[in-house]
């Protein structure tokens, strides 16, 4: 039998020495095939920050444009309650104050006693008010010289009601400060001046409609009142008393 002889790798070359051609294993492997027909790979830019951008900017356009919708509404809601009621805030009046007695212990400690009479007046034609629990403070120069507790009333349409309570302080301590100021002010011809505060909440019903409980602080003003030195109480002067009702929002922590 005869050897098979195989080219080697001097045999590869032509007669004239050049080399010869390279040539590709055969067969061709997949990956070679597959690589010879897919494209070249280009990297596309992503859109999905300007999509994201524009998503953002729709929502709050369409939050923007129901906000300004919501506060139109609101404001016309407004218009139509205020021009088919009319409603105008109550008005106080301090119409008599008395002092049983007022005096300042060796310690430092207050006792008094005011006999308060508080006029309150509803001026509307459609709205009534209902009134939680009145507090109700007195104040000299700033300092408190006692404290009192009004029940809860309704307030009918075009409605006056008397408010009476007597405010006492039993062994208040003072501090140097206070005691020194009020006992000038005892000795003084114009009398004590004193300033009255009520607070309370308030509810408002037009006809069918109840709003929600709305804080109100009435301060009032420009009064005065000597000393009793017997056991007569002394009448207060009122003549100058002038009444202040702001509203108190409370927004979250805050009271406006």
């Amino acid at each position: 039998m005869t050897d098979r002889v195989y080219p080697n790798a001097a045999a590869a070359t032509a007669t004239n020495g050049a080399p010869a051609p390279k040539t590709a294993p055969f067969p061709a492997t997949k990956s070679q095939l597959y690589g010879a027909t897919r494209p070249a790979y280009h990297p596309q830019p992503h859109h999905r920050r300007r999509r994201s951008r524009s998503c953002c900017c729709s929502v709050c356009l369409w939050l923007s444009l129901t906000l300004i919708l919501l506060i139109f509404l609101l404001a016309i809601a407004s218009a139509v309650v205020y021009l088919i009621y009319r409603p105008h805030r109550p008005s106080f009046t301090v119409s008599a104050v008395k002092l049983s007695y007022f005096n300042i212990t060796s310690s430092s400690l207050l006792n008094s006693k005011f006999d308060l009479n508080v006029s309150a007046r509803n001026p509307n034609k459609k709205l009534v008010f209902t009134y939680n629990p009145v507090s109700i403070s007195v104040f000299s120069n700033g300092i408190d010289v006692g404290d009192g507790v009004l029940p809860g009333f309704v307030h009918d349409t075009k409605n006056t009601t008397l408010l009476k309570t007597s405010i006492l302080s039993k062994s208040h301590q003072l501090d140097s400060s206070s005691e020194s100021t009020l006992k000038s002010s005892m000795k003084s011809k114009k009398g004590l001046p004193l300033e009255i505060q009520l607070d309370t909440k308030v509810k408002l019903k037009m006809g069918a409609l109840k709003s929600p409980k709305i804080g109100i602080r009435v301060s009032c003003d420009g009064i005065s009142v000597t000393v009793p030195t017997g056991k007569s109480p002394a009448t207060a002067s009122t003549s100058g008393a002038k009444c202040k009702v702001d509203l108190r929002l409370k927004i979250w922590k805050w009271t406006i």
